[in-house]
């Protein structure tokens, strides 16, 4: 649910009744991944999706049922091969969904957190005895946490640990707690959803592509900062779509500045004063990405370059150059479509290939990938 969390908590403000459709579980090639959500206010407004349209009209009573009689429900949708127009995944997929109506509790704090752009993981029992059902933690960084799951402290102290271990990973996904009963009398299966700031997209050089490809990185969800040492170039009113315009030298803004196993590196100056010292640090960094535009004649002068200033074979092996899938692209903006597309390849696992003929899965579970069931604690 803290994927919508940012209209959540305008209904919060406005004092509205709802109820929360979750993900908790999925199977086989089903459309939403742990965590997705569908709300239903007292007025009948939705927001959000659990399956992509297959299921929605069912979840969507069965959120109005909640409401009705305050009821915690677990609800479980697949494919019916009898019935092609029976209520279910047609892709072939089963969900596991949880409705939840959402009055007080540590929920709204959870949403305030995931709107403000806060790191906070919300844990809530998916499975085990009906009265702990949907009861929820918040958990910060730093290991604490609001909330209870049923009044059991050594529960509170495991789930929170555990959900603590799953925000710093930046996980989303199921775990299972007191299997055989070692903690908590019997086995309970927790969702846990990490919320975290948005991850960081730099792009190098102030050129007509990088105003394209912040569109393309404000698309995909990120934080996006041009960085040019030009001034005349580097401006605000060139790229009124990006979070922050810097102008500096880019190797320098590159020490400078914060990046994680998250942040996507784009350099498109294409100049060698500019691109091997930012280069030079850039492969070095425990970054997601690191890619660079250029012909492929740039492409072998630019590793020459490198490596002449020490740059390593295993460190060159990191760099995308040239930058882009083989899309054909000649516009800014093909170009830039090619960039994110490369991008999301990387972080899902993808190969690029056409999915048309090809006998690999549609849905990758990459580094970046949120996560299904991924084992128990004892």
């Amino acid at each position: 649910m803290l994927d919508i969390a940012e209209e959540l908590t305008r209904w919060v403000e406005q004092g509205r009744d709802f109820a929360v459709a979750t993900v908790v579980a999925v199977g086989g090639s089903a459309p939403r991944q742990p965590g997705a959500a569908l709300a239903v206010d007292s007025e009948g407004t939705a927001i959000g999706s659990v399956s992509g349209g297959c299921v929605e009209g069912a979840v969507y009573e069965l959120c109005q049922q909640a409401l009705a009689d305050g009821e915690t429900v677990l609800e479980r949708f697949g494919y019916s091969d009898e019935d092609a127009f029976a209520v279910g995944l047609t892709c072939g997929g089963i969900i596991d969904i949880l409705v939840t109506p959402v009055r007080g509790g540590v929920y709204p704090a959870a949403l305030a957190a995931a709107a403000g752009g806060e790191a906070a993981a919300l844990a809530r029992i998916t499975e085990g005895p009906a009265e702990l059902l949907g009861t929820a933690l918040l958990v910060h960084p730093d290991g604490s946490y609001e909330g209870s799951l049923g009044g059991h402290p050594e529960l509170d102290r495991t789930a929170a640990g555990e959900a603590r271990a799953m925000l710093d990973a930046g996980r989303t996904g199921t775990l299972v707690i007191g299997e055989d009963g070692s903690r908590c009398g019997q086995p309970l299966t927790l969702l846990v959803e990490s919320s975290l700031p948005a991850p960081r997209m730099i792009v190098f050089g102030a050129i007509d592509f990088a105003a394209a490809l912040v569109r393309v990185g404000k698309f995909l969800g990120y934080h996006v900062t041009v960085c040019d040492a030009r001034p005349v170039f580097a401006t605000p009113a060139r790229f009124p779509e990006a979070d922050e315009v810097v102008v500096e030298w880019p190797h320098k803004y590159l020490e400078s500045t914060e990046v994680d196993g998250r942040t996507v590196l784009c350099v498109l100056t294409h100049d060698a004063k500019f691109d091997v010292p930012l280069l030079e640090l850039a492969l070095k960094l425990p970054v997601a990405y690191v890619g660079a535009m250029g012909s492929r004649r740039t492409h072998q002068d630019r590793n020459k370059r490198l490596r002449e200033v020490g740059v390593t074979e295993l460190e060159l092996a990191r760099l995308r150059s040239p930058i882009g899938l083989d899309l054909g692209a000649r516009t800014p903006e093909e170009t830039a479509l090619s960039i994110g597309a490369e991008i999301v390849a990387a972080r899902r696992g993808g190969s690029g290939v056409s999915l048309t003929g090809a006998h690999t899965p549609i849905h990758h579970d990459g580094p970046d990938a949120p996560a299904g069931r991924i084992g128990s604690v004892a």
